[in-house]
């Protein structure tokens, strides 16, 4: 692992200047302004925004003196801080050796199994959870492949929370232990406006979350069902900030062709044109509570869908494409969403304004996580 580490320095060095990793990969591969926690705290992980948001009302129900919560991505550790006071970044694994401290309990979510990290907590007295674990159809068949380096790992976790019965089978074929099946606690906490701005008349699209490969067919849709619908708007908001100015391009060129009106939120911050882009981080759900479809993106493309449930709170139709093998569950939570191809969206958005808002099927309660906690603390 070491020889690896020092092999791949140059690259890592080479990406550090990159603004994405700018203070990530200094904080981890290099423990840059990243000493290590206090100690006997309740050690909280998540990897990126969506994970570390979710563990929101689990860390507010405890004392921030207790509490310590790492990330690994930039976006991530800049929602921790909202979250908890003390945050790092976890670093490179080797460097755990290095860097973990005693803790009380480790509270890791969903898919972030590195072994050092719950061999080194357990070594040192904690008690270690998995929780919202999942494992989707498509890693499956790679898990089972080193299933022998799985069961390593899972020797080192005393609890596991599973998103559902499937995924219950699944870790317990991995040599997990002690598996419980509480849902998906990304539906545990509604998601809330941060701010408040006026509904534009008319019919509002908001296309959330887009990757590569899906902007073009969801602008396409838009342009021939705008022709119906003339009144509509397209919020176009794409999943990674680094993307925005060649989405813009795209969207502009779209918009020109068809006789549309097109602006940049970061420009203009006003929602007039026929298509705007929304290049701006942290506004999802400021723009889900003035929409009335939305077009959640990342399942057209075979990225793995994303998070349906946040368009909950605000009324709004849901279509998706059918690349959902990471949010499975969270789909199977949810009623009413509309699924099909980028050929069939346009047809899908007349579905969609006949149809009824998006709705939760199943609650989750975080009780059983707490008294996993209360055991230790």
């Amino acid at each position: 692992m070491w020889g690896l580490y020092l092999l791949f320095l140059p690259i890592i060095l080479l990406f550090s200047f990159k603004k994405k990793y700018r203070r990530s990969i200094p904080a981890r591969f290099f423990l840059w302004h990243n000493p290590p926690l206090p100690e006997g705290r309740i050690w909280f992980h998540a990897c990126s925004f969506g994970e570390t948001r979710a563990l929101k009302p689990l860390i507010e129900a405890l004392d921030a003196d207790e509490v310590a919560l790492t990330t690994t991505t930039q976006t991530g550790f800049e929602e921790a801080k909202k979250v908890a006071e003390t945050v790092r970044y976890l670093p490179f694994e080797p460097l755990l050796w290095l860097w973990v401290r005693p803790q009380k309990v480790l509270v890791v979510m969903e898919a972030e199994l590195w072994y050092l990290l719950f061999y080194l907590a357990k070594r040192s007295g904690a008690k270690t959870m998995l929780i919202n674990a999942r494992i989707s159809d498509r890693s499956y068949r790679s898990y089972l492949r080193f299933a022998w380096f799985y069961r390593k790992i899972f020797a080192n976790i005393d609890e596991v929370y599973a998103q559902s019965e499937t995924d219950k089978r699944r870790l317990l074929e991995l040599g997990a232990k002690d598996v419980k099946v509480t849902g998906n606690i990304k539906l545990a906490q509604p998601a809330k406006a941060t701010r408040r701005y006026a509904k534009p008349e008319g019919i509002v699209v908001t296309a959330a979350s887009t990757h590569e490969g899906e902007e073009e067919g969801i602008l396409d849709a838009f342009v021939a069902w705008k022709k119906r619908h003339p009144d509509a708007k397209l919020l176009l908001v794409p999943r990674h900030p680094e993307r925005f100015g060649k989405v813009a391009a795209v969207a502009e060129s779209a918009a020109r062709e068809a006789g549309l009106s097109f602006s940049r939120w970061s420009e203009e911050a006003a929602l007039d044109a026929d298509i705007v882009l929304i290049d701006a981080m942290g506004e999802l759900v400021n723009f889900y509570a003035i929409s009335d479809i939305v077009v959640l993106g990342g399942a057209f493309v075979p990225v793995g869908g994303h998070n349906p449930a946040e368009v909950i709170p605000f009324g709004c139709r849901l279509v998706s494409g059918r690349e959902i093998f990471n949010q499975k569950a969270m789909f199977s939570a949810v009623e009413g969403a509309i699924f099909c191809d980028l050929e069939t969206l346009e047809t899908a958005l007349d579905r969609a304004l006949e149809g009824e808002p998006l709705r939760l099927e199943t609650a989750v309660s975080l009780e059983p996580l707490f008294e996993g906690m209360a055991n230790v603390v």
